[in-house]
């Protein structure tokens, strides 16, 4: 790699790293009733993806499962997620959300969506879609790495 493409590749780190803090820090400054952007997320994944066991959500977000049974257990005791064992694997358990998780999880979507709107505005569309399928790429490419080593 040259020095120029080196100083491009750490310029392209450095906004993207910056980009998650700052939008990272805009969403948690919205997010209702002091919830955290890994609550809203699970909260998301499990209104789409419906019952997942915990390793399958580490897996989803890059996470250990230690860290996902912390996130998991602030949702339980929030009444936002149930956790029953697995009936046909006794080992594993399975969450699912619940109508208290529902609620927040729509609740949050309604925090976000106006901030959101505006930065799409203020982008323009076309410029939106342009980044996309670098930054999928960028996303798609770190997911292989992690993966293989």
């Amino acid at each position: 790699m040259s020095s120029s493409e080196g100083a491009l590749a750490i310029s392209l780190i450095s906004e993207l790293l910056t980009a998650d803090q700052l939008l990272r820090a805009r969403l948690g400054k919205v997010l209702p009733n002091k919830m955290e952007l890994s609550h809203f997320s699970v909260l998301n994944l499990l209104t789409r993806g419906g019952e997942k066991t915990p390793a399958q959500l580490a897996r989803a977000f890059h996470l250990t499962r230690g860290a996902m049974t912390n996130t998991l257990g602030k949702l339980e005791i929030a009444g936002y997620v149930h956790i029953r064992p697995d009936w046909d694997d006794a080992r594993r358990k399975l969450v699912s959300i619940s109508p208290a998780g529902r609620a927040a999880r729509d609740a949050a979507l309604a925090a976000i969506v106006p901030m959101l709107d505006n930065m799409m505005t203020d982008l323009g569309e076309d410029k939106v879609r342009a980044a996309l399928p670098v930054l999928r790429e960028i996303r798609l490419r770190l997911d292989e790495d992690d993966k293989t080593g």
